[in-house]
């Protein structure tokens, strides 16, 4: 065998070697879990004013404009904003995604949405109550033992009658699955039987999350603008 051969031979090999081994790095990435809570900084945003705007940018202006917005700081949620028409503004984090989803915990999350009242009632109180689990330093088992306590003593609210929030915003950003996913609005009842929505179901608009160990269904609909006016893409 010549050598020129050779080289051509190595060089193949090495070649296939450097994909497979992007491919296994990517695999790897693809299944990262975070089971605790990175440095406290990764999650926080530095511009306050940035922050607010996120928030807001989840609803139209029409209902965004005269909200209450709550950004996090160091300590928990913040109220840093009065509003007038009792909806709240806020970006959630990772720690309110699913306790399944390998983003739970992922610092790269931002989840802007605007509550109206009786969300803003019956499901703010469980995003505040996460959050104070995860600050506490808790793992993600910790902090799932400590909702379903929380529910079980009664000290969290099932989700009242009409509570829904927007998420409407461009920036939102739901992890390297989903990216900035779509436009939509969020409605949340005490568990309840899905197929009552037709949810989930070939052809309908409504998509379906039942929460564990949150006793809380959460319907989910997909809108055709941005909270700007601006149209989403279309699949």
């Amino acid at each position: 065998m010549n050598r020129e051969r050779v080289k051509r031979i190595a060089s193949t090999f090495l070649a296939s070697v450097v994909v497979m081994s992007m491919a296994w790095q990517a695999q790897a990435e693809d299944a990262k879990t975070h089971t605790s809570m990175a440095p406290l900084d990764q999650y926080l945003m530095a511009d306050r004013n940035a922050e607010i705007a996120l928030a807001r940018s989840a609803a139209p202006e029409s209902i965004s404009r005269d909200a209450e917005v709550m950004v996090l700081g160091r300590h928990g949620y913040e109220t840093v904003e009065k509003g007038k028409n009792g909806f709240v503004c806020i970006v959630e984090r990772s720690w309110m995604a699913p306790f399944d989803d390998p983003e739970f915990l992922n610092p790269d999350q931002r989840l802007p949405l605007c509550l109206n009242p009786p969300a803003v009632r019956s499901h703010l109180p469980l995003t505040l109550k996460t959050t104070k689990l995860t600050f506490a330093g808790l793992s993600k088992t910790q902090i799932f033992d400590g909702i379903k306590a929380a529910y079980g003593k009664k000290e969290l609210p099932l989700p009242e009658p009409g509570a829904m929030c927007y998420m409407m915003s461009k920036q939102q950003y739901f992890g390297r699955k989903y990216g900035n996913a779509d436009p939509h609005l969020m409605f949340w009842f005490p568990k309840t039987d899905d197929t009552f929505w037709g949810a989930g179901l070939h052809g309908s608009p409504v998509y379906v999350h039942q929460y564990s160990p949150q006793p809380i269904t959460e319907f989910i609909i997909s809108v055709s603008k941005w909270s700007d006016g601006t149209d989403a893409p279309k699949d």
